[in-house]
């Protein structure tokens, strides 16, 4: 049912606590899993502003070995893509290329706001994946 599953992460709390779905998704359907991470391109209001962890090309590397090795623990062997641009984009484009079956994603909530819902990368998911999306909330 889910071959492929498509699992974007970053240095959230939310995406730390859907690891435990993927887990249960791709031991129950033996799914091939691709993590993904985006190093976010650097825009003027990020530059005047606090740096973005992610748009630390080192940091995003160190965060997909680090989860690499947290689901080979739990003997599953996940192919890692890095990609640099805007997450939500990337996400749709990752999951077209791979022919994804499911996108779990974790979320923060702030797209259930009426400011929120145009920046929600996970919203912008839902609305541009090629394929299903499971949102963790």
């Amino acid at each position: 049912m889910f071959k492929t599953v498509l699992f974007p992460i970053d240095q959230s709390r939310e995406a730390q606590e859907a690891a435990a779905t993927v887990l249960n998704i791709v031991k129950t359907y033996n799914s091939h899993l691709v993590l993904l991470s985006v190093v976010e391109k650097e825009t003027t209001e990020q530059t005047t502003s606090k740096t973005d962890v992610m748009s630390s090309k080192e940091a995003v590397a160190q965060l997909l070995q680090k989860a690499q090795v947290l689901f080979a623990q739990e003997g599953i062997e996940a192919e890692v893509i890095e990609r640099e641009g805007l997450p939500s984009f990337m996400i749709c484009d990752v999951a077209d290329e791979i022919n994804a079956n499911l996108i779990v994603m974790g979320c923060r909530g702030l797209g259930l706001t009426e400011e929120g819902v145009t920046e929600s990368v996970t919203n912008r998911v839902i609305n541009l994946s090629p394929c299903p999306v499971l949102v963790v909330p």
